[in-house]
């Protein structure tokens, strides 16, 4: 999440913050900012908890997701629950289904 938080430029008015609760293991990157100085921006672009050993995605607004970039970074599928999906669809993805 800190890498994608840089991707943004500095001249942006708009910037992406990390917010790490590693006592909860609650993980989020919001855009917080203005958009022609009238436009409100605020919104999670992804929020991730670690619950019972496994990494629960709740929320992935990225063009690459971020479960693929965990199993490319050696996270084994059975790890990662897409908690975006329904629970009674879990079980037709390639992931963990959090029960």
């Amino acid at each position: 999440m800190t890498e994608r938080a840089k991707l943004r430029s500095p001249d942006d008015p708009v910037a992406s913050e990390t917010i790490f609760d590693t006592a909860s293991d609650r993980y989020q990157l919001v855009n917080v900012g203005w958009k022609n100085s009238n436009t409100r921006i605020y919104g999670c672009i992804l929020h991730v908890d670690i619950k019972d050993g496994k990494i629960w995605v709740q929320h992935d607004g990225t063009e690459d997701a971020i479960a693929d970039s965990l199993v490319a970074l050696g996270v084994p599928k059975q790890d990662i629950v897409l908690a975006y999906h329904a629970p009674h669809v879990r079980q037709y993805t390639e992931f963990a289904t959090g029960k």
